[in-house]
């Protein structure tokens, strides 16, 4: 993985302080992709110039997607000046800088790598792709000559919360770090009866609920502690092994996992234990991260996102509302208490990834971070099917 540097995660020069000399020209975007996380991604392009001063401008140009009626629909719904049904078409037009991959996984590798062969600067909705092949070919792309400048959407990096939470533990805050607990649960799938789609097949997905949510976990596990996972054993479950299509009768087999659990080593000794699920009843977005140290742990919660507990030698509980502007990411937004939301971390993926287009700065979480995670993932799943023996994972 990437060195990860203090100055990465909060991003303080990102306020309305901050003017770069180079930002007279205007950037267009193509986002691939419009359904949930295009939508996500289509409302951060929208409003990252008004939140923040001295980036770039941002054209929203074109939305594509395979359907020409539900794109154009799309498109005129969410700001976009046109839409497209063919992204290799999008890829050689001189309006387009920015390339935005919101695709299930599975088309990932193929439009990011067409991307950057075209000079585009490239975004990828995490997981950047579903095999670790992919990833390596993805990397390799990024540094070639004249690939513009890459980036990999995990946009929980940039939770205020979270983005403290590294710069405490960096700085010492709770001692050395021991154990780490992460848990992401959801209930979508909860009920048997809930149809099938391309996130239940393998060949679209490439995992289940370990790619999906597993790879939020195990990012946010490199990005707090700096380091990475080299070692993993794991389980995977498939709780419903069959699901209704939604024409009829017919049912369809589900090829990935339901929830999965693992335990982690990294490069320091310390250990983290992982779950997630799809089928956890009664919990909708449940990324809960407990971390603990020698002289203290932090805790958080994505359901309550701008709060973060943090716990001393003595054990007494601090719980800091992560709303003032000298907080990372919050100069450029509401006075303090005026909590933000799950989509204020698009918004501000977005205006990091104009500055490092604009300014050369260095980006992160990159394709290579991608990789890293991707590796962790590949680790737990090749231990599930070896009866959960640990696997060693390269650097």
């Amino acid at each position: 993985m990437s060195d990860l540097t203090s100055a990465e995660a909060p991003a303080p020069g990102l306020d309305r302080q901050s003017v770069s000399a180079s930002v007279a020209h205007t950037l267009g975007v193509a986002v691939i992709g419009y359904s949930f996380m295009g939508q996500a991604h289509s409302n951060a392009w929208r409003n990252v110039n008004a939140v923040y001063d001295g980036l770039p401008t941002v054209r929203m140009q074109t939305l594509v997607g395979r359907d020409p009626a539900k794109v154009s629909g799309a498109a005129a719904r969410l700001g976009w000046a046109d839409a497209a049904t063919d992204w290799r078409d999008v890829l050689e037009r001189d309006d387009i800088d920015i390339v935005d991959v919101c695709t299930p996984g599975h088309l990932h590798a193929e439009v990011a790598l067409a991307a950057l062969a075209a000079g585009k600067h490239v975004l990828v909705e995490k997981p950047l792709a579903n095999t670790v092949a992919d990833c390596e070919r993805l990397v390799e792309a990024a540094r070639a000559p004249g690939a513009g400048r890459s980036m990999l959407g995990h946009n929980y990096r940039r939770v205020p919360a979270l983005a403290l939470a590294r710069d405490l533990i960096e700085q010492g805050r709770i001692g050395q770090v021991r154990q780490v607990r992460l848990a992401y649960l959801q209930d979508w799938l909860a009920d048997a009866e809930a149809p099938m789609s391309w996130r239940l097949r393998q060949e679209t997905a490439g995992s289940g609920v370990l790619g999906d949510l597993g790879s939020h976990a195990v990012d946010q596990l490199h990005f707090l502690l700096g380091e990475q996972v080299t070692r993993a054993s794991g389980q995977l479950r498939t709780f419903v092994p069959e699901r209704p299509t939604g024409d009829g009768d017919r049912r369809e087999q589900v090829t990935v996992d339901d929830a999965a659990w693992a335990t982690l080593h990294t490069s320091s000794g310390a250990v983290a234990s992982l779950e997630v699920s799809r089928m956890a009843t009664g919990r909708k977005n449940a990324l809960q991260i407990e971390v603990y140290g020698s002289t203290g742990s932090i805790r958080f919660d994505l359901e309550r996102l701008n709060e973060l507990v943090v716990t001393g030698a003595t054990g007494g509980a601090e719980t800091i509302l992560v709303t003032e502007p000298d907080h990372p990411y919050l100069a450029g937004w509401w006075p303090p208490g005026h909590v933000l939301g799950w989509d204020s971390t698009f918004t501000t993926q977005a205006a990091d990834f104009l500055r490092a287009i604009d300014t050369g700065a260095p980006i992160h979480p990159d394709f290579a971070d991608g990789l890293a995670v991707q590796r962790v993932l590949e680790a737990i799943e090749t231990s599930s099917g070896r009866g959960g023996i640990p696997v060693e994972i390269p650097a």
